[in-house]
């Protein structure tokens, strides 16, 4: 077979037409075939054309249960994930017609890991001097931006990881501004929510998405967030700190305050959440900052 033969498609059989193939590991495929792929998939030249036709027709079928998906919170800025809490199944897409686009819906049993990270960029202001030298200020200034990273392993037989950026395309420039808080407050949330630390009617609060940039007023501002009534674990309870047997609200070995089994704990520092029946803290685990009771929900 000659370099310039015609090559047809080995999963829909059409002619494919000159640059537009794409090879796989025994056989080819025509480039509408491959647009049709999971956005996330990257491992198509090593795919069988098997292979490929199976994840083909679990696209169709993704594609239809589309229909079914109705995103009750919203979280980033360019690239966005719609979540279905009642559903507990989420897309992540850069499209507005997030059903034309066919993303990917991945149910929440499938989430393995939720891992962070903002990066803080710096970028050297210089001057120049008589001579027309540049020069650093003294001190040095910089310009600054924050980017708010965000990836999801995955249980799937076709990726095993999503990658985007909450703040793609409209960055925050200081730590003390609303938009920095406000990318924070969605990057915990999220985490939260996808690895399960969030209540079974966690719907209360999702009226309406919260995106930001959205007036305030659009928001169900009066919609509890996580909260349920604090109650005793029972009339007697161990102390961790110490061990002592007590009766009372606080501990008569310590000193420490009786632990509460229902209710939610949201640092006031970092807005990490723990939900309702888990062991409460002393110090929270995303920032360190001691617990403050206070902070109960």
């Amino acid at each position: 077979m000659g370099l310039f033969d015609k090559k047809y498609c080995d999963v829909c059989g059409e002619k494919i037409g000159l640059l537009g193939n794409r090879k796989l590991e025994d056989g080819n495929l025509c480039k509408d075939c491959a647009r049709k792929l999971s956005p996330f998939f990257s491992d198509r030249r090593r795919s069988t054309v098997e292979e490929i036709k199976q994840q083909l027709a679990y696209r169709e079928e993704n594609e239809r249960n589309l229909a079914r998906f109705n995103p009750n919170l919203v979280f980033g800025n360019n690239e966005k994930v719609y979540v279905d809490v009642n559903a507990k199944k989420f897309i992540v897409t850069r499209s507005s017609n997030w059903r034309g686009a066919n993303p990917d819906i991945i149910d929440f049993s499938q989430v393995t890991a939720c891992n962070t990270d903002i990066v803080e960029n710096r970028d050297e202001i210089y001057t120049q001097d008589a001579e027309g030298n540049r020069r650093s200020y003294n001190p040095p200034r910089f310009e600054v931006e924050y980017e708010f990273n965000f990836v999801i392993q995955v249980n799937s037989p076709w990726f095993s990881q999503i990658e985007f950026e909450l703040s793609d395309g409209n960055r925050p420039q200081s730590r003390m501004t609303d938009m920095y808080r406000e990318y924070e407050r969605q990057m915990y949330e999220l985490q939260n929510l996808l690895m399960g630390n969030t209540p079974a009617n966690a719907t209360a609060y999702v009226q309406t998405p919260p995106v930001y940039g959205q007036p305030a007023q659009a928001y169900n501002q009066s919609a509890p967030v996580y909260t349920q009534p604090v109650q005793p674990i029972s009339s007697s309870w161990t102390c961790a700190s110490c061990g002592s047997l007590n009766s009372s609200k606080f501990c008569q070995g310590c000193g420490a305050p009786q632990p509460v089994k229902a209710g939610v704990f949201r640092c006031d520092k970092c807005g990490y959440t723990i939900g309702q029946g888990s062991q409460i803290p002393k110090f929270c685990p995303q920032c360190g900052d001691p617990v403050n009771f206070n902070d109960m929900q």
